[in-house]
């Protein structure tokens, strides 16, 4: 059995049903839905996963789907499939980072191709979700003062660019960068600076959105 859950919307019985059947032969775990508002209802709480679903259904579309998960920064990654769709309406599903778009038919290759390339980014995504919470939460032990000197090293200073930016002296600005290594748990500032590598943690010391 393959890591992952597919999350399969789409009003189409009988396409609801092949897509099920070849993704669970293929080794995912298959979920389906018939329409969106039950979808939104149910929605496991289970990863990695990944959300496949029609771009036009009654009622609650595939961009609405999309837009009320975003909405709500739900972060699962998804796939939209499309018979009809126009230049527009792909467009937006972009925007709101879908990460492919299957027009039917579509080939058996190019569905797994997708799912797989989904589940990837969705354990990169909650690995990086992970990581941002980890920073956040040791940054937390650091004095008021010992974060703007985190701040600064982050960007690059010496210790006479941060003696000069916070006007202190040599001695105290090689006190402030040692505590920020002692409790950031590091031991060089090349370490600190891969610690903070690939988050949402900007060179303000301020954590950005993922999005």
């Amino acid at each position: 059995m393959k890591r992952g859950q597919v999350f399969v919307v789409e009003d189409d019985s009988a396409l609801r049903s092949t897509l099920a059947e070849l993704l669970s032969s293929a080794g995912y775990q298959v979920l389906t839905w018939p329409e969106a508002k039950s979808f939104l209802a149910e929605m496991p709480k289970v990863a990695p996963a990944v959300l496949l679903t029609d771009m036009r259904m009654p009622e609650i579309s595939g961009l609405e789907l999309h837009t009320a998960l975003y909405i709500n920064v739900n972060e699962i990654t998804v796939i939209y499939i499309s018979g009809e769709s126009n230049l527009q309406e792909g467009i937006d599903a972009m925007k709101l980072g879908a990460i492919d778009f299957l027009i039917k038919p579509f080939s058996r290759e190019s569905l797994l191709a997708a799912i797989e390339k989904g589940l990837n980014l969705d354990v990169m995504q909650r690995s990086t979700a992970k990581q941002e919470e980890h920073l956040q939460a040791v940054i937390t032990r650091l004095a008021p003062r010992e974060r703007e000197v985190y701040r600064l090293m982050l960007k690059g200073y010496g210790n006479k660019e941060i003696m000069e930016a916070l006007d202190i002296s040599l001695a105290t600005t090689k006190q402030y960068k040692s505590e920020v290594l002692r409790k950031l748990d590091v031991r060089s500032l090349s370490q600190l600076m891969k610690l903070s590598e690939g988050t949402g943690q900007d060179l303000s010391g301020t954590q950005s959105s993922i999005r």
